[in-house]
């Protein structure tokens, strides 16, 4: 249906009408593509979280991010998840559990339509009359109007070609929702990163305490308790060359994602792998803490902190789902500790579309991974502990 906005209104300096700005943001929700090589139960547990936190979007006021989340969830478990060749394969237990989230979600959805569009026409109506007032005054008063007056209803501007949109109420972060699009984050322009790079003399804090964080990524807090419990934790495998791995979970709070939780599965480790056993047991334990999965971490016993070809593997799920989700890889015998995630603009891609299994040679240029630079070490922040694996 077309729009009734003047056309002067809908070409004007860029400023797009309330109903377009809306339908912009629908257009971006749905953009949700599955990848048929992670299984769809991966996807049933990741829209758990999702719904998670768009709730805390929600009771935030930002409204805007929860709305797309809200929408994600809808698009892809009313209409993609079903082409998943595996689709079938989905416990009925777990169907039912998202058939409940969807009917909890529907109505809130849209609420937040509405909420959003009379925003929107609210944000319109007062750039359009701040802008007419302008035309009326003199020019030296309008200058002076302008420098004075910092008029936040001009966030309405929207360049309709990025969608990026932009809210008074709300940070420059709709773009920064791309879970679980994995496409989107690859298609964001970047800097190319160079290889990893450490110098051994410095501490991880001293690394990873800039402010600056990378576009399109929020901010993952990460304990500085993680890498000295969980190493501790390891170091009976550690001695006897076996690597050891934990997941990483937290929470969602003023947009950014704060590890609150270790928890260590069941597992089978070997000098070179680690593989996590009974995953129900770690879905269980995060359902009953309401948490959210934000990475995981494994120790080289022997070698330098870096991915191997199957840790870029195991990591690649983590990332399609999550893009902000950290690796951290401890060496104990280098006392070396690395955050990594694989390069969004290149090695995302080309994991996740490579089909070999065990370790086999990738190539090194462009690099695949890359420094987590979205990391800040907060020293003084909990951590709860769960070791599965004597249970």
């Amino acid at each position: 249906m077309q729009s009734n906005v003047e056309p002067e209104l809908k070409h004007t300096s860029g400023l797009i009408n309330p109903q377009e700005r809306l339908k912009h943001l629908i257009n971006y929700s749905n953009a949700v593509e599955v990848d048929f090589h992670i299984p769809p139960t991966r996807y049933y547990r990741s829209g758990l979280e999702m719904v998670r936190m768009a709730n805390v979007y929600n009771s935030e006021g930002n409204y805007e991010n929860a709305y797309v989340l809200y929408l994600k969830f809808m698009t892809l478990f009313l209409e993609k998840i079903r082409k998943h060749p595996d689709f079938n394969s989905v416990p009925v237990k777990m169907k039912a559990i998202n058939q409940a989230k969807l009917r909890e979600v529907l109505p809130k959805a849209e609420k937040l339509k509405e909420r959003l569009l009379e925003q929107y026409k609210e944000e319109f109506n007062r750039y359009v009359a701040e802008r007419e007032r302008r035309k009326e005054l003199p020019k030296n008063s309008a200058d002076t109007l302008a420098t004075e007056t910092n008029f936040a209803s001009a966030s309405t501007l929207v360049d309709p070609s990025s969608h990026s949109f932009v809210n008074v109420e709300t940070p420059r972060n709709i773009d920064d929702i791309t879970y679980p699009d994995p496409d989107a984050a690859a298609r964001r322009p970047r800097p190319v990163p160079s290889a990893p790079d450490f110098d051994r003399a410095k501490k991880p804090s001293e690394i990873f305490d800039s402010k600056y964080v990378p576009p399109g990524l929020r901010l993952v807090i990460v304990p500085g308790q993680v890498m000295v419990q969980f190493q501790t934790i390891a170091q009976k495998n550690t001695v006897n060359n076996v690597e050891t791995c934990g997941i990483l979970a937290g929470k969602l709070e003023n947009n950014q994602l704060i590890i609150t939780h270790m928890i260590l599965p069941k597992q089978k480790g070997t000098s070179d792998s680690c593989t996590t056993m009974n995953e129900e047991e770690i879905f269980d334990l995060q359902d009953q803490h309401n948490l959210i999965t934000i990475g995981w971490i494994h120790t080289h016993p022997t070698q330098t902190a870096f991915l191997s070809s199957v840790d870029l593997h195991t990591h690649c799920p983590y990332q399609l789902l999550m893009p902000e989700a950290v690796a951290i890889v401890c060496a104990p015998r280098y006392n070396e500790t690395g955050f990594f995630i694989l390069t969004p603009e290149y090695g995302l891609k080309f994991i996740a579309n490579c089909r070999k299994s065990g370790f086999h040679p990738h190539p090194t240029k462009p690099p695949l991974f890359m420094v987590a630079e979205h990391v800040k070490i907060d020293h003084s922040a909990d951590l709860q502990v769960f070791d599965l694996r004597a249970q």
